[in-house]
C-alpha cells in the first residue's frame, strides 16, 4: 500500500493553507497513495498561541473538517488531519486534535495530543499548556487497503514522540504503522528528530510515517521539515528535508512479518 507524508510550511491564512493541503494531496492520490497524512497545524501557524482559540471547531461540524471529509471523498483518500483545534473543557483552550477520515469522507477516528511541549534554551520558548488541554487517551484504528490487506494504525503527535511509553501501548494493540504529524522547532528537530523516529520504529518492530512543518513560517517560526518514511528495521525509505512537498513510500506486509519473525522483540514480557 502506498502512503503519503504532507509536509508543508503553513502560514496565517488558513484559507491559503488549506489550498496548498488540497493540492499536496491530489499530488499524493495521483501518485497513488491510499493513506494520505498532513502535518500538525496543517491549518495555521499563527502568529500568537492563542491564535489557536479563532479557529477552533466543534467535533463534527466546521469548515477544517468540512474540508478534510471533502478531500477524502472526492480523491478516495484515507486522510489524516495533522491536527486542528477543537473545543477544550474550558474558554482559554483547545485540544489539539488529529482526525481520521476514510474515503467515503466520514471522520473514523479522533486523537488529542497528549504530551504538550515545553522548551526554553534562552532564546525559544515554548509551552503549548497556556492555550492546549492534554488529551488522555492512546488512539488507533484500522485500515483496509485495496488490495484487502488489514493494517492497524497508532496515531500520536509531535512531542509524544520523546515518549516511547505511548508507542509501546500502540504495540500492545497491534499498530503496524505509527503516524508522528509534527511541528519540530529546527532546534529540536536538527538534533533529535530522526533518531527519535528511528527508535520508535525499532524498538516497536513498525513502519513510522512522519509528516512535518518544514521551513520559515510567515509568524516568524522556523520548523525542522524531514518529513519521512522508516520501516520497522529503522531505515529511512523517503524523505524531504525543507519546503513544501510530498513523501511516498509503500508499506509491505511481506517486509513486516520479515522482521518480526526474524526479532521478535514484540514476544518478550514486560518487566
Amino acid at each position: 500500500m502506498k502512503i503519503a507524508a504532507i509536509q508543508m510550511v503553513s502560514g496565517m491564512d488558513t484559507q491559503g493553507n488549506l489550498a496548498t493541503a488540497r493540492s499536496l494531496l491530489e499530488r499524493a492520490a495521483a501518485q497513488g497513495a491510499e493513506l494520505a497524512v498532513l502535518p500538525e497545524y496543517f491549518c495555521s501557524m499563527g502568529r500568537r498561541d492563542s491564535d489557536k482559540l479563532l479557529l477552533r471547531e466543534t467535533p463534527g461540524a466546521g469548515p477544517i473538517q468540512d474540508f478534510l471529509a471533502r478531500c477524502a471523498h472526492e480523491l478516495q483518500l484515507w486522510i489524516v488531519g495533522g491536527t486542528l483545534p477543537l473545543f477544550a473543557s474550558d474558554a482559554e483552550h483547545v485540544r489539539n486534535s488529529s482526525l481520521v477520515y476514510d474515503p467515503a469522507g466520514h471522520c473514523v477516528a479522533r486523537y488529542d495530543k497528549i504530551h504538550l511541549f515545553r522548551f526554553a534554551n534562552g532564546r525559544e520558548h515554548y509551552d503549548e499548556s497556556r492555550t492546549i488541554e492534554a488529551g488522555t487517551e492512546p488512539v488507533q484504528f484500522e485500515l483496509t487497503a485495496r488490495s484487502g490487506a488489514r493494517w492497524r494504525v497508532g496515531l500520536s503527535v509531535c512531542y509524544d514522540l520523546r515518549f516511547p511509553e505511548l508507542y509501546r501501548a500502540h504495540a500492545r494493540a497491534g499498530a503496524d504503522l505509527l503516524l508522528v504529524p509534527s511541528a519540530f522547532t529546527y532546534t529540536t528537530g536538527e538534533a533529535h528528530w530522526e533518531i527519535l523516529l528511528r527508535a520508535r520504529a525499532i524498538e516497536n518492530l513498525a513502519y513510522v510515517l512522519a509528516p512535518a512543518q518544514g521551513g520559515q513560517h510567515e509568524n516568524g517560526r522556523r520548523t525542522w521539515g524531514h518529513s519521512m518514511l522508516i520501516d520497522p528495521w529503522g531505515s529511512v525509505l523517503a524523505s524531504l528535508a525543507q519546503g513544501p512537498g510530498v513523501v511516498l513510500g509503500e508499506l509491505s506486509a511481506q517486509r513486516l512479518q520479515e522482521v518480526r519473525t526474524q526479532l521478535p522483540a514484540l514476544e518478550h514480557r514486560v518487566l
